[in-house]
């Protein structure tokens, strides 16, 4: 039988981080020793009195189906928690629960887009934002963002950007892959060109939780009422409290767009997780211990490996202010070392030293690769460690 594909599929692009994850796990299968730097996860358990609560709600026969939006007292929760953490306000019709912040976004952009409309990404980006655009029938214009703007789209570049197709602009703050965090001037700036142009911002918070050194996580929507009717807000428990594979994500905003998600979802996945909704109560009614905790040791692991990751040849490396990731610059090394590309050189790592990292390319950053601190001290200091070594032995061939 001949099986032909929908276009839609045939234009997407694999994710790299979960390629180079499973060339990991084929490798370490084979017996090889490989520290794996890949992760878009914490490394944590989710916390206990979570387990506990969906336990319980499991013992008590919530096993059912619930509304295609989430359960009431969910949304009432998450409502809650933007009042206490950016004193904003939204209904329970502004809120939708998903099955995790992407399918969040992807429900999203289903919803938002016809074809030919245009949404502003700034690279470097999270790998799903543009083919999530692409299968709604988007198009992802992406504005290229350098190290001297500290990875961050500028009020200028934005309005360049703007044409009369634009629906959206995409702001991820703290960033993944870069870690960096918008001020409140930066986006106020870029609120006020959203605003004139009425551009619709999705802004991704998913790792609000997770900054360092002082810094403080500021959501657009805050800033004042006008932005916050201009803003969709997508968030989730995922890594603020290390419950990934829970699937539990949400975006608050606009109550006719956020409808519209409801109905699609009510055709697609009827309903997130029901046990894992009881999970997510507790997780924002219950003790945030755990999550001050990891924040804490991840702080802590970024400023032990920072300085060996950037003594090693020709990497350079902003620091980064929030999220679990390093994300160098390599070019200099990857010239120096022989190989054409960061690609390459990410090849070379695994097979040779025996670590992942991620490739700068799935990004919109071909000279960069990804390395996620979110694993233990002593297997990052292992892998810094190889990575300097494999470095130096390469550029004195």
């Amino acid at each position: 039988m001949k099986t032909t594909l929908a276009h839609r599929v045939l234009a997407l692009s694999p994710s790299p981080t979960l390629a180079i994850t499973a060339k990991a796990k084929e490798l370490q299968s084979q017996g090889h020793g490989i520290i794996g730097l890949g992760a878009g996860e914490p490394d944590y358990n989710t916390p206990e009195h979570i387990l506990e609560a969906a336990k319980k709600s499991m013992d008590e026969g919530h096993t059912k189906y619930t509304p295609s939006a989430g359960l009431p007292e969910l949304k009432k929760v998450i409502s809650e928690k933007f009042a206490k953490d950016q004193g904003i306000n939204y209904a329970m019709n502004e809120i939708i629960v998903g099955n995790g912040a992407k399918h969040i976004l992807y429900t999203l952009f289903q919803v938002l887009l016809d074809d030919g409309d245009e949404v502003i990404i700034p690279s470097p980006y999270w790998v799903s934002y543009p083919e999530q655009v692409k299968l709604a029938g988007g198009v992802p214009v992406i504005v290229e963002c350098k190290e001297d703007s500290q990875f961050k789209i500028s009020a200028r570049q934005l309005e360049d950007a703007i044409t009369d197709r634009t629906k959206a602009v995409i702001i991820n703050s703290p960033g993944n892959p870069t870690g960096m965090v918008y001020s409140k001037d930066e986006l106020n700036a870029l609120g006020e060109i959203c605003l004139k142009h009425n551009v619709l911002i999705v802004s991704d918070e998913i790792y609000e939780k997770l900054v360092y050194g002082g810094v403080k996580h500021i959501s657009i929507a805050q800033i004042s009422p006008q932005l916050k009717e201009q803003t969709i807000i997508v968030n989730g428990v995922s890594k603020s409290h290390s419950m990934t594979g829970w699937r539990i994500g949400y975006a608050a905003g606009n109550k006719q767009i956020i409808e519209a998600m409801t109905n699609l979802a009510s055709h697609s996945t009827s309903n997130p997780t029901t046990t894992a909704q009881y999970a997510t109560i507790e997780a924002y009614r219950g003790t945030q211990d755990p999550v001050e905790e990891m924040r804490k040791a991840f702080e802590s692991r970024l400023e032990r490996v920072f300085p060996n990751l950037v003594s090693i040849p020709g990497f350079n490396c902003l620091k980064p202010q929030g999220a679990f990731y390093l994300f160098p610059n390599v070019k200099e090394a990857v010239e120096e070392c022989g190989y054409k590309d960061a690609d390459e050189f990410s090849e070379a790592l695994l097979v040779e030293a025996k670590v992942a990292v991620v490739p700068g390319s799935g990004f919109g950053a071909p000279d960069n690769i990804r390395l996620s601190y979110a694993t233990s001290l002593e297997n990052l200091e292992e892998a810094i460690s190889r990575i300097h070594e494999f470095v130096s032995e390469k550029i004195r061939k």
